[in-house]
């Protein structure tokens, strides 16, 4: 149980961490923060802290850092989760836009909220490992573009727009969707670009420009099995002080091509390290020298995403969890 003067303690070090990326030294606390202690009982208190595993001391310095355990406790009892006003109203200006698809919305939001903490966000999409393909429809737009719509059998919907270089008739583009949804319903999302493969013959038999709609779909098909995971910012992770070291961010920015890798990363944390951060279901969990701060999207009972921002421990919890968790209910009343 820490008593009133540790968490004071505490909470000014995470702060002034956070904001410095350098260790933190009881003069700093006196000086800065105006703690109203002496800098020998802000030492002492600071070497309970430390053998409690709230704070840790860096080989090459004379200051502490906040440990995991700190920035847990820290996350669960001293946030501040109100939103600013202005950022606020800008959000809710950019929400406004009913035109946009759900999609382009969760893109468009990932980068405002890597532009406002300077960090790493994402979308990781629904799972589409239990889901099978229940029907599509390719509606002609005109003689060289149509749009082809994927509905799973889980009610999951996206859309993909078919440009082709020459031009396709409206009987070719009904006749080749007819024998897809025939042969392909029921197969799962990662098999469709293989169960394509083995009906090509077919398509070709059927329809007179079987190769552009054939190219058509089988790009399609690759696009809906990986466009799961939609990251903006990875770049800004560069300019974070704990990433100079170019292999560590070598080794980090790979986690972010793989839908997998993240999803196993997400799903596996540890129960004892996650810290639900609001009612609304915002998360934070940290593995290793990493901080993920998750949100869930719910547009429908099974269309289930997750809104994240990934980076060091030492980040603006305060603004990240009070961004997502705004930006989460601003897309499930748009889009729900």
């Amino acid at each position: 149980m820490l008593s009133q003067r540790m968490i004071e303690i505490l909470k000014a070090i995470v702060d002034e961490f956070v904001e410095t990326a350098e260790p933190v030294a009881s003069k700093t606390l006196v000086e800065k923060y105006k703690l109203p202690y002496s800098s020998a009982t802000i030492r002492n208190e600071m070497a309970i802290l430390e053998k409690e595993g709230y704070i840790e001391k860096p080989h090459t310095s004379a200051g502490r850092v906040p440990s995991n355990k700190g920035y847990k406790y820290y996350c669960e009892n001293l946030l501040d989760k109100s939103i600013d006003e202005e950022v606020k109203y800008a959000l809710t200006n950019i929400f406004s836009d009913s035109s946009m698809n759900v999609e382009d919305c969760v893109k468009e939001s990932c980068k405002m909220i890597s532009d406002m903490t300077n960090l790493t966000s994402g979308v990781l999409g629904p799972n589409s490992s239990n889901q099978t393909l229940e029907h599509l429809s390719v509606f002609p737009l005109d003689s060289k573009t149509a749009v082809c719509v994927f509905v799973t059998n889980t009610g999951h919907t996206e859309n993909k727009t078919f440009n082709f270089q020459d031009e396709v008739t409206s009987d070719d583009i009904k006749t080749c969707a007819d024998i897809l949804n025939e042969r392909l319903k029921g197969t799962p999302i990662s098999e469709l670009k293989e169960k394509l493969e083995s009906i090509k013959p077919i398509i070709v038999q059927s329809v007179k420009r079987h190769e552009m709609l054939f190219n058509a779909f089988i790009g399609a098909f690759t696009r809906f099995a990986s466009d799961r995971l939609y990251f903006s910012g990875t770049s800004k992770l560069m300019y974070q002080p704990e990433y100079s070291d170019v292999e560590k961010l070598k080794n980090l920015i790979k986690v972010f091509d793989n839908p997998e890798t993240i999803r196993e990363v997400v799903d596996n944390r540890e129960v004892s390290d996650v810290v639900a951060l609001t009612p609304k279901g915002t998360e934070l969990f940290w593995k290793d020298d990493m901080a993920i701060v998750t949100s869930e999207i719910k547009l429908n009972k099974s269309d289930i995403g997750r809104l994240m921002v990934v980076g060091p421990r030492r980040m603006e919890y305060n603004r990240v969890i009070s961004l997502l968790d705004f930006i989460t209910k601003q897309i499930e009343d748009l889009y729900k």
